[in-house]
């Protein structure tokens, strides 16, 4: 019997680590650098959810071995990309659509990623914990996100940095501790010979 392709699945997983470590470094810059930040912010968060929201969907579609990681891919890969396109066209008010933005959007992941634990748990993956850990800490910042307890443009550049650090963190842990690949996975449907068979009288 033929075994699937894993090409997407490598290209989902790498995807995960590498945008997940790139939210990482930018929320780290943005932490230390706030005002030097907020200068560029639309742009590099623009293309970093639009790029994300693509790898997302690849993932939703590769079909990985335990289906955990990017089971509801499809419906945030596609937000991501247009919360990107709307930040990289947007051109007045920008600060507060992107707190916006990301704060509902990393509210949600968060969501996703609660139930996730929970599969994880029943899966047997000792990582379900710190899956919820970060889960619940990254949902918990974008809902700080969403109502900007602060007006100070510098403030809210470090809680965006804080988020990203949190959402790049989380996804990171979901990408390494459940998106297994193995070589040999048959196909979701198994082909066989159809036989009509006819009785006689």
């Amino acid at each position: 019997m033929e075994t699937r392709s894993v090409a997407s699945m490598r290209f989902a997983k790498t995807g995960y680590i590498v945008m997940s470590i790139v939210f990482c470094v930018v929320g780290v810059l943005f932490i230390a650098l706030p005002a030097k930040a907020a200068v560029v912010i639309g742009k590099t968060l623009g293309v970093a959810m639009a790029a994300f929201g693509v790898v997302k969907l690849v993932g939703y579609f590769s079909r990985d071995l335990f289906r955990l990681a990017f089971q509801y891919d499809l419906e945030f890969g596609i937000l991501l990309i247009a919360l990107g396109l709307t930040v990289l066209l947007r051109t007045s008010g920008v600060m507060d659509f992107i707190c916006v933005a990301m704060g509902v959007a990393i509210l949600a992941d968060g969501l996703f990623k609660i139930q996730i634990a929970v599969d994880a748990k029943r899966f047997g993956i000792q990582a379900w914990w710190l899956i919820l850990v970060l889960a619940a800490l990254a949902g918990g910042v974008g809902l700080l996100l969403v109502f900007r307890p602060w007006e100070s443009v510098q403030a809210l550049t470090v809680l965006l940095g804080i988020s990203l650090l949190a959402e790049g963190g989380l996804n990171l842990c979901v990408a390494l501790s459940t998106v297994k690949i193995v070589g040999h996975q048959q196909p979701d449907v198994i082909e066989t010979d159809y036989y009509e068979v006819r009785e006689y009288w």
